[in-house]
């Protein structure tokens, strides 16, 4: 029998698209007909009925009026989501009529058909699907979705426009490299004027060049494709005509190496200047005694103080390369060489200093104040504003200057001081700012701890009745807040308005992380043990009832099984005896056994996600609704499951929101689950089963992520803020409310801020400049000296294996003119290489960054320690 649902997942067999294109598409018209052909999907399972969301159906929570006063602003919240339950409640029965049904079958069919007939007769338009992000993630790259099969807007062909556009700059440019060839050629030959008409050309591009702000080309994606395209064309222009055979004289050739290092310059990142050392040691082992070439002093001179500043390295110059010049003016081109790699390798060798003193700092500077900035709802005050209007666009707030941690809530916020006080401000109902009453707080206010504790981080719920979490220096747990479902920890359910220490299985314990869900909360020790606790529903804490078990058949055989009252409540003692599966509730700590060794957790609204300390593991366990859980279902899941679709992936960092997961990767990628804009892929009514890229990142490294209740934000490694999801109240950041967002945009007005920490809490979101303490701080990128890119170490190599081989000889390899040279050259390349090894290894990363160079690298360093190094060389391996 054809299921009568509408909420299904559509996955097209490609081996079928014959015989649908084959189908008379008028039998839609015919009751009998559509339902015929619907049968024929459902039978061949490329209809897959999912479960129908259940979110919508529980209406939103509700304070108690009577007794609670709620802002306007609140109730008006409050009035919108009650009327969008009862809109999709109203969708949901009128999805069910049986007109509604047959029109959706023929829909269905109709798509179906469509999609045989294009794939049949036009897919030799259809542009190529972007690369995979890793080939052992082949199986959990086959996302489902609700929404259509079709490629996406980033894979379209090219309009019109943009090709004859293309067409008209590469024939062009192309017809200008051919007449400068000629012109050389013809010029040495018969007419020398040519000759000088020809250098004028490359002359005149340099001052253009040269009159450009510094790094103007540094942003390749605010650089059009066919400007891209032209940057490729001129450089292999310039390369070509640097090292010989071009037909250019010398000052032809000269002119070119400045210009390509000009280029190199403003393009600003370490792979062009490599490139640049490559064509000059090409170009001057190639010369001729007669046809000497050299770069201008001037030139390279500007050029190392223009890298020194823009990498804002302090002190004088360490380059023990002086530089020289002839009675013209240049410098020999293996010299230039040494200088800009020496200068390189002092660049990148500080930013690795850099990385290591700030990952070891506790906020920086001294005397660098934290500047932080807040959007979103105000309704509560959380935002430390005077105003209760919601705030569209980052805010220089003053009431968190003192910040080194901030904690976005529901509707609350709470910061953490460099000397470990905690305050809180926005909405006081259930206790949940810690501060002994229900009131509200309009400026971050001190909790008092007793006994007194140093804090490190805290954790707040998202949604529920607002509970959190805090962990202190020493590694225990305060709680406070709502206590319904016993997620706060104290044994009972009680509401706990000021912060109380989380005893019991906890206690002597050294926990380091929390994660306050909706109704539960979950904790990590330093020894890789996870506890959980709160409203059980849904096996969202994971907890089997072998424990309780255990205990059950110790007491029976040493005590009266009544006994077990002092011990467990009455209700668990009978869920055991009868048998219930484990959907229970606890109200302390309770120790996940099935998984060990985790490093971090998350909490969601009824779901939980763990990672392993090393990040290769990642577990999810709860309510599967609309695949939260990325088992590529939607089933619920009680015990702790292998995602598998992460797997050959390092997760630095897990979040969990409503209705959706993140994960980050060691490589700076996001991947998205669940359903909603929070997936990030350009539509709100997509359904994720299994973990998927978000594209709009990947043209960045991302450090760090925060999930609100159903909005998101992401930190790159430039300090840039991105935001998608609910933008109802401006939460998203973009100067208006318009929601949602579907995928990520630049958070605007924080240009020129370095912001190194983000939160985001139900409504509101907040970034600030302190350096996180829990994060190490890795440089994926910094002008002119790192790049962890795999084309860093595909120079390295090809260095290496170059100038390696002769490297214990008595003549030193060309353009080299001595062996000092030629073994500082060596040195040099293989500093560079373990600079980059370090910050990759720091970042954990592992051999991803290293692509396909990886097991050359190790086989060329063993083969390097294995051969006749001299000893000026061998001494720094």
């Amino acid at each position: 029998m054809v299921p009568s649902q509408t909420h299904v997942m559509l996955k097209w067999q490609e081996h079928l698209n014959s015989s649908w294109a084959a189908e008379d598409s008028v039998q839609t018209a015919t009751r009998h007909g559509a339902a015929a052909l619907y049968a024929k999907l459902v039978y061949n399972k490329e209809v897959v009925g999912l479960a129908q969301p259940v979110q919508d159906l529980m209406g939103p929570r509700l304070p108690d009026f009577q007794y609670e006063s709620s802002a306007e602003e609140e109730k008006e919240e409050y009035l919108f989501a009650l009327l969008h339950s009862q809109r999709c409640l109203a969708h949901r029965m009128l999805a069910r009529t049986p007109y509604a049904l047959s029109l959706h079958h023929r829909l269905v069919i109709l798509q179906r058909v469509f999609y045989a007939l294009h794939s049949k007769y036009h897919d030799r338009f259809r542009a190529p699907l972007p690369p995979q992000p890793s080939s052992s993630n082949a199986e959990g790259s086959a996302l489902e979705s609700v929404s259509e099969p079709w490629p996406t807007g980033s894979s379209r062909s090219k309009s019109g426009t943009d090709v004859l556009i293309e067409m008209g700059v590469r024939t062009g440019l192309s017809l200008l490299f051919a007449l400068l060839r000629q012109s050389w050629q013809r010029g040495r030959l018969e007419n020398p004027p040519d000759v000088a008409l020809c250098n004028e050309v490359l002359a005149t591009a340099s001052s253009v060049l040269a009159a450009l702000p510094p790094l103007s080309l540094a942003n390749e994606n605010k650089i059009p494709t066919v400007g891209l395209d032209c940057l490729t064309q001129v450089g292999d222009f310039l390369k070509k005509t640097a090292v010989s055979g071009s037909g250019a004289d010398r000052a032809g050739r000269r002119l070119s190496l400045e210009l390509l290092l000009s280029l190199a310059l403003q393009r600003g990142s370490l792979r062009f200047l490599l490139e640049w050392v490559e064509v000059a040691l090409a170009a001057s082992a190639s010369s001729t005694t007669s046809e000497t070439v050299g770069v201008g002093y001037e030139l390279i001179h500007q050029t190392l103080q223009q890298m020194r500043q823009h990498t804002a390295v302090r002190g004088e110059s360490v380059n023990t390369q002086v530089l020289k010049k002839d009675a013209d003016g240049l410098c020999s081109l293996s010299h230039v060489a040494l200088c800009l790699f020496e200068e390189i390798c002092t660049l990148a060798s500080n930013c690795l200093c850099s990385c290591s003193a700030g990952s070891s700092s506790s906020s920086g500077s001294e005397n660098d104040a934290v500047m932080v900035y807040v959007w979103g709802s105000n309704s509560s005050h959380q935002l430390a504003e005077g105003t209760l209007e919601k705030i569209l666009q980052p805010k220089l707030a003053q009431g968190f200057s003192d910040a080194q941690m901030i904690e976005a809530g529901q509707y609350c916020t709470f910061s953490v001081s460099a000397d470990g006080a905690v305050k809180a401000c926005g909405k006081g109902s259930y206790g949940r700012l810690g501060l002994g009453d229900s009131n509200n707080q309009s400026m971050p206010k001190k909790l008092v701890l007793e006994p007194p504790r140093t804090m490190r981080k805290v954790s707040s719920s998202k949604g529920s009745d607002g509970h959190t979490l805090a962990v202190t220096a020493e590694g225990e747990v305060f709680s406070w807040g709502d206590g319904d479902y016993g997620k706060l920890g104290h044994g009972n359910s009680a509401t706990q308005k000021y912060p109380k220490i989380i005893q019991g299985p906890l206690l002597g314990k050294v926990v380091v992380c929390v994660s306050a869900g909706y109704r539960h909360s979950a904790a990590v020790t330093n020894d890789g043990e996870l506890y959980t606790w709160g409203e059980g529903d849904f096996g969202r804490l994971g907890t089997s009832l072998s424990s309780y078990r255990l205990l059950l058949n110790a007491h029976t055989h040493t005590h009266r099984p009544e006994a077990l009252g002092s011990i467990l409540s009455s209700s668990v003692v009978s869920e055991i005896q009868f048998g219930h599966s484990d959907s229970h509730s606890r109200n302390v700590p309770t120790l996940v056994k099935d998984i060990s060794g985790v490093g971090q957790v998350a909490c969601g609204s009824s779901h939980t996600i763990a990672v392993a300390q090393d990040g290769r593991i990642v577990w999810s366990f709860g309510g599967g609704d609309n695949g939260k859980l990325g088992h590529g279902d939607t089933n619920r899941v009680y015990r702790p499951k292998v995602i598998e679709a992460l797997h050959g992936f390092i997760i630095r960092k897990v979040c969990a929101g409503s209705q959706s997961s993140l994960a980050l990767t060691s490589a700076g990628q996001v991947f998205a689950w669940g359903c909603g804009s929070c997936l990030g892929c350009g539509s709100s009514e997509t359904t994720s089963l299994r973990p998927r890229l978000i594209e709009e990142l990947s043209i960045t490294k991302i450090i760090d992520i925060s999930c609100g209740d159903s909005h998101c934000l992401a930190l790159s490694h430039e300090n840039e803020v991105f935001a998608w999801g609910n933008n109802a109240m401006g939460q998203c950041g973009q100067g208006h409310t318009s929601t949602p967002v579907t995928k990520p945009k630049k958070v605007i007005g924080l240009e020129g801020v370095s912001i190194q920490q983000i939160t985001a809490g139900t409504s509101h979101s907040l970034a600030w400049t302190a350096v996180p303490t829990d994060r190490q701080l890795v440089a994926w990128h910094r002008p002119f000296c790192v790049d962890l890119e795999e084309s860093t170490f595909t120079y390295l190599r090809s260095f290496l294996e170059r100038y390696c081989d002769s490297i214990s000889g008595d003549t030193p390899p060309p353009p080299f003119p001595s062996k000092r040279e030629h073994h500082q050259f060596v040195l040099l390349c293989m500093k560079l290489l373990s600079i980059h090894l370090s910050l990759a290894h720091a970042g954990g990363t592992g051999a991803t960054v290293l692509g396909a160079q990886g097991r050359p690298l190790r086989n060329l360093l063993f083969r390097l320690i294995d051969s006749d190094v001299p000893d000026s060389i061998q001494q720094h391996f």
